[in-house]
């Protein structure tokens, strides 16, 4: 029997992480606490050919959650596939996936408010003291400046 599969070809990263957690999470809601096999996760290897923003941004969240979730690779870098320990978090926690992602490089307050507006200001900066207080995003002072970076 083949390995689920899903598809990322054609999606963005904020379309990409949604359908991951709500793929990963299917499988272990169906399987009802029994081992849940490996799926397969195709995402592209991106048109440097050494990674595009799905290939590596869906690596570091599945890194993120170690007892959630078990990655293996092999020599297709455009395919990931995950054995599910237990539920991914929610939708609701995406912000915070969004915010890690996208501070992966340093970047200040104002350019992080100003790329998740959508969600608004208060919401956005509650977030980025939220992942502060758990150790996932830290602050670098550089001169007058303030910049995040995910940890």
């Amino acid at each position: 029997m083949s390995n689920p599969v899903l598809d990322l070809h054609g999606y963005t990263w904020a379309q990409a992480l949604p359908a991951v957690i709500e793929f990963h999470n299917r499988a272990v809601h169906l399987a009802g606490g029994a081992t849940v096999g490996r799926l397969e996760i195709v995402h592209g290897y991106g048109s440097t050919g050494e990674g595009g923003v799905i290939l590596r941004r869906l690596r570091a969240y599945l890194a993120r959650h170690p007892d959630k979730v078990q990655v293996e690779y092999d020599r297709n870098v455009g395919h990931t596939y995950v054995i599910p320990l237990a539920a991914l978090p929610g939708i609701e926690d995406i912000l915070l996936e969004e915010i890690l992602g996208y501070c992966d490089e340093p970047r200040t307050q104002s350019k992080i408010t100003g790329k998740f507006r959508r969600h608004g200001d208060p919401t956005v900066l509650a977030a980025i003291r939220v992942l502060e207080r758990e150790g996932r995003l830290k602050r670098e002072d550089r001169g007058a400046h303030k910049l995040y970076r995910s940890v």
